[in-house]
């Protein structure tokens, strides 16, 4: 979520009106032939209505074409909320918050229910697949095994978040489409100006513009992962991954609208740091190293309190590279879930997977429901 690099692109909406203009023989605005060192003739003024719509865009448009990686669509851009404070909008995306986590963890329940009844009958299979491994000859250079010799040595964490990694992958090759940026845009990027307010909460997590951000965020996550999910467990990290992504859109949402900077957001930023938070509550001394400087190591502990800070910081004085909002509001996840969220929702399911396993077994018929809810 953190990156802005999408706000680009909506800004660049005014140069499609712009190279229209040239095209039909128009002269280029006044301020923007000085800004680019030359002059042309001078000719017939346009009508004030057009010197309106390009007002905005010309004034950033040197600025924003230094940064531009893609063609951008026309887009009209959107006006946000007559009132700054217009919180009535954020009512949908609230329920929507509520909602999407409660469906998120009861899916995951349902998801070990169905995992833990399936083991048996996966072990088997596993014995007969190592037995046919053995009897069948070997082929050399195979490739499918040479893959499933990587795959199997990667850790239950590692295998969990390739799912994730490979899902951000191909959003990002989306957006390199031209002719699907408008779609991006609209479900893709977060904006509580948008017309658009719950299905980007989700989709902006797995969305990124700019190659370094994503290739960042994934290392984190993977880094993370091991740990992560040895103490979650699979069902229980995804329940948390999903639903932290929408609770940090959702709090970057109540913060834009508060201070009124209102513009779109994307990337995994928000659901990575519930992922680091919920990893430095859980083991605040654990050592961390930076990427680039892996000779300075800090506690877990002393990394979380310098996140929280420097996001607390960039909230309150207005910073814009980074979405400071969602980071805040992931990371408050994390802390709040490892604390109290574990207790008071994921020990909790079992009334939940009892109802699961009655309407699987068809009502207990033949007392099949009793001995199972026993077990």
């Amino acid at each position: 979520m953190a990156w802005r690099n999408c706000f680009v692109l909506l800004r660049l909406t005014g140069e499609d009106t712009l190279r229209s203009s040239v095209r039909d023989g128009s002269r280029w605005p006044h301020s923007l032939q000085q800004r680019c060192s030359f002059r042309k003739a001078t000719r017939k003024p346009e009508p004030k209505k057009v010197e309106e719509e390009l007002g905005p865009a010309h004034t950033e448009l040197s600025e924003a074409a230094a940064h531009r990686r893609s063609p951008a669509p026309h887009l009209d851009q959107q006006a946000p909320p007559s009132s700054p404070r217009a919180f009535g909008r954020l009512l949908r995306p609230f329920v929507f918050t509520v909602g999407f986590t409660g469906c998120s963890f009861g899916s995951a329940a349902i998801w070990q229910y169905e995992s833990l009844k399936s083991r048996v009958q996966s072990y088997f299979d596993e014995i007969r697949a190592d037995w046919l491994e053995r009897v069948r000859p070997q082929k050399r250079g195979d490739v499918r095994k040479e893959i499933n010799q990587w795959w199997n040595s990667l850790s239950e964490g590692q295998k969990t978040v390739t799912g994730i990694i490979a899902a951000n992958a191909i959003v990002f090759c989306c957006w390199r489409v031209p002719s699907l940026q408008r779609f991006m845009i609209r479900y893709f990027t977060a904006n509580p100006a948008s017309r658009t307010l719950c299905s980007p909460m989700l989709l902006s997590t797995f969305s990124h513009f700019s190659f370094f951000h994503m290739a960042a965020n994934m290392y984190v996550l993977w880094s993370f992962s091991t740990s992560a999910v040895s103490m979650l467990g699979r069902e229980q990290f995804m329940a948390v991954y999903l639903s932290a992504g929408v609770v940090s859109t959702f709090v970057s949402y109540v913060c834009k609208t508060a201070t009124g900077r209102f513009g779109p957001s994307l990337g995994a930023s928000g659901a990575i740091m519930t992922v680091l938070a919920a990893v430095c509550t859980k083991m605040p001394e654990a050592k961390l190293a930076i990427i680039f400087f892996p000779m300075f190591t800090f506690t877990a502990a002393n990394a979380l309190k310098a996140i929280v800070a420097m996001d607390t910081a960039g909230l309150v004085l207005g910073w814009r590279f980074f979405d400071h909002g969602a980071h805040l509001g992931g990371a408050l996840f994390g802390i709040w879930y490892i604390l109290f969220g574990h207790e008071l929702i994921w020990k909790n399911r079992e009334p939940f997977v009892k109802l699961w396993h009655e309407l699987r077994t068809g009502g207990g018929r033949g007392g099949g429901g009793d001995r199972g809810g026993s077990v």
